[in-house]
């Protein structure tokens, strides 16, 4: 591998986006992964830079054809999965790589790719990480609920991963980050 590849991974509304979009505004030589995913866009996210919309079909396909390195279905309403090719060329052309991905996609990569960096974001605890799904306002109920079960298994995961970082605020996060990838 001549780049080197670093998987963030943590739970829902733990604030992965907002840390990798600040660690890519602050460092644009990092590369990071467009994931493909059958749901809907949310209101202000932008095809082929938030995420890649597809159809199931477009989907499928992809899976057929090995062209994901990774794939899951996600709080049990839509599939996500990282794209294969994109993330070889940008380790062959020697970026700094990062997945931003769920857990399940996490495990994936750290069987398939050697060498792999793993950073768990963490929230400082469970109430503040209630209040940022509930503050993003983009789920039901019955979504929300759903994804706060999820959250506790996936926040029993955290020892799975050589690094934890607290989402405690933004500016010292990205900080912890950026001298983790030696940038």
């Amino acid at each position: 591998m001549i780049g080197d590849v670093t998987v963030i991974s943590g739970p829902t509304a733990v604030g992965k986006g907002t840390v990798v979009a600040e660690l890519r505004r602050r460092h644009p030589q990092v590369w990071v992964s467009v994931s493909a995913t059958t749901r809907r866009p949310r209101p202000a996210e932008v095809e082929g830079e938030h995420y890649l919309f597809l159809d199931d079909a477009a989907f499928d396909q992809l899976i057929a054809s090995d062209g994901l390195l990774e794939w899951a279905t996600v709080h049990g309403s839509a599939r996500y999965g990282t794209p294969a090719a994109p993330v070889r060329a940008a380790v062959a052309a020697g970026k700094h790589v990062i997945l931003e991905i769920d857990l399940q996609g996490a495990r994936q990569v750290f069987q398939h790719l050697d060498g792999v960096r793993s950073v768990f974001i963490a929230p400082p605890d469970r109430d503040a990480l209630r209040q940022r799904l509930v503050g993003r306002g983009t789920e039901t109920p019955e979504q929300m609920e759903r994804r706060l079960v999820t959250a506790e298994q996936e926040l029993a995961a955290a020892g799975e991963f050589e690094h934890v970082i607290v989402n405690d605020d933004l500016g010292s996060t990205v900080g912890r980050l950026v001298d983790l990838l030696g940038l």
